[in-house]
């Protein structure tokens, strides 16, 4: 359904995303997981047909974004990080002016915008003006205008940024029962416990390139058995290096003065002897956590930071 190869766009001398290519499939939901400037919303763009790349191509449903834009954009419904809602309209009059603008009228029209209110929850507040509505409750109609022309590939740009648990539960679900009625859905966050709950294949990129990309098996695998161990305190980053240089057990992803992050095979098993290689290393230990392999365990080795900076 979707196609990107070789994407690349700049802006004069930044390149907001180079080089980024993957592909998603219908009745799936692909995720683009990454922190906040990773290129997300700029791909996004890119493939809605709002932002001509630079270089490289993207197709949806076969056709080319730039060279036939119509077709392409034809089955296309987008749901932007940015609410685009007119706060002086009532809910029901946002769906039916985004409906229009997709070409629904009467009584088609009519059915969908008592459909995708109800399905969203919002249908007993369809006379309300949208300016009284809640960050949650705007996210959903948000989502709401979005599908009313019922797309058959689905662009999410961060769908749940600011809205509360129950809002976030509800979009959730909404966005797999797209998925299981045969829609492509792009979704990109940098929440990974979204991204773990949802997303049937991902990419993880940064500074506008994918580092891993694949199912969330396939992308934990590349941790292998080896877990992210935390530790706060003092350290001198010579000494750590010359301390586990050559164990191939332990890998230094970063060091400070007050914080060490280390990628360890079977840590749990290695506490005892890594915090005596610590504390000969001339290292001060206050506190020291363990994750198990993980998405953030992936990111973290990959790029050297946590994933929501």
């Amino acid at each position: 359904m979707i196609e990107v190869a070789q994407l690349r766009k700049e802006y004069g001398d930044l390149v907001a995303v180079d080089d980024i290519s993957f592909t998603a499939e219908t009745g799936a939901i692909f995720g683009l997981l990454g922190p906040n400037g990773a290129g997300k919303t700029t791909t996004i763009g890119c493939i809605s047909g709002l932002l001509e790349p630079t270089a490289g191509t993207v197709r949806v449903r076969g056709h080319d974004v730039v060279r036939e834009s119509a077709q392409a954009k034809a089955s296309l419904g987008v749901v932007p990080q940015e609410i685009a809602l007119y706060g002086d309209l009532s809910a029901g009059e946002n769906v039916r002016f985004w409906g229009q603008a997709y070409g629904l009228r009467g009584a088609k029209l009519r059915a969908r915008i008592t459909d995708v209110l109800e399905i969203t929850g919002l249908l007993d507040r369809a006379g309300d003006r949208v300016d009284q509505f809640s960050g949650g409750m705007k996210r959903r109609l948000n989502f709401a205008c979005g599908i009313i022309h019922e797309p058959q590939v689905l662009l999410l740009d961060e769908p749940t940024v600011g809205v509360d648990p129950q809002s976030r539960v509800r979009l959730l679900d909404l966005v797999r029962e797209q998925a299981n009625q045969g829609v492509c859905v792009l979704y990109t966050t940098h929440y990974m416990e979204e991204a773990q709950s949802i997303c049937d294949r991902l990419a993880i990129i940064d500074h506008g390139h994918v580092i891993a990309q694949g199912s969330l098996a396939e992308l934990q695998a590349q941790m292998g058995e080896r877990d992210l161990v935390r530790v706060s305190g003092s350290f001198d980053e010579s000494e750590l290096h010359r301390a586990f240089g050559h164990d191939a057990d332990v890998e230094i992803v970063t060091v400070d003065d007050a914080q060490a992050t280390l990628s360890v095979r079977k840590a749990s098993s290695k506490l005892p002897t890594l915090l005596a290689a610590l504390t000969g290393a001339g290292s001060e230990v206050r506190d020291i956590t363990v994750s198990q392999p993980s998405l953030e365990s992936l990111f973290i080795k990959l790029t050297g930071k946590e994933l929501r900076e």
